[in-house]
């Protein structure tokens, strides 16, 4: 599937690399503890790789996956939505650290807090990899007052831009998480669990 140029932070390619033979989607969500797995073992061990091997041959396209029966789920999203209007660059470093924090926007942790109150912890994880914050939380937070037409649905800075992202997804039929497709197809074949050897293994196999 295509990549809009303002979605351009989600893509990986090694060196800089525009021409691709392969691509490695991998549909994922902020909450999932399974998403976390595989974005480590991806971030840590398989993007080195391909840099090292395959910095003409893959890239890795991350899709954000919101899975709605985690409330939550929609606002971490909404953060890296934020992180790509602001600095698109960063985009893989505060999903790290945004993983990396991720039980604190799990469903208990989140229960007795408020939207803005998420949305405030979001943008101080954002600064941690140099976002700004002031100017991250600008985007995400909610007025509290409806707008002048007497709109009560607002939004915030993201929604339309994460709205676009909601109907890619749907457009794919994805639903678990994490889901790898590899090449437009699904590759059911890997799993969460995936060890560095195991993707090494698996791209030396399939690219050629």
């Amino acid at each position: 599937m295509a990549l809009a140029p303002k979605f351009a932070g989600q893509k990986f390619t090694a060196l800089g690399n525009a021409q691709t033979l392969h691509t490695l989607e991998l549909y994922l969500d902020y909450v999932c503890p399974f998403s976390q797995k595989t974005f480590n073992t991806i971030y840590t061990s398989v993007i080195p790789l391909i840099r090292q091997k395959y910095a003409s041959k893959v890239q890795i396209l991350f899709r954000q996956q919101i899975q709605p029966w985690h409330p939550s789920s929609t606002l971490v999203h909404e953060a890296g939505v934020a992180v790509l209007k602001i600095e698109p660059g960063k985009f893989w470093d505060f999903s790290k650290a945004l993983f990396d924090d991720s039980k604190s926007f799990y469903d208990v942790n989140v229960v007795n807090e408020t939207r803005n109150q998420s949305y405030q912890r979001l943008a101080k994880i954002g600064a941690k990899v140099g976002i700004n914050e002031e100017k991250m939380f600008e985007l995400l937070k909610i007025p509290d007052k409806p707008a002048e037409d007497g709109t009560l649905n607002i939004g915030n800075g993201v929604t339309n831009d994460l709205k676009v992202l909601v109907k890619m997804n749907r457009m794919t039929g994805v639903h678990v998480t994490p889901t790898v497709v590899f090449n437009g197809v699904v590759e059911t074949g890997i799993s969460s669990s995936f060890s560095a050897e195991q993707w090494e293994e698996w791209l030396e196999k399939n690219v050629a």
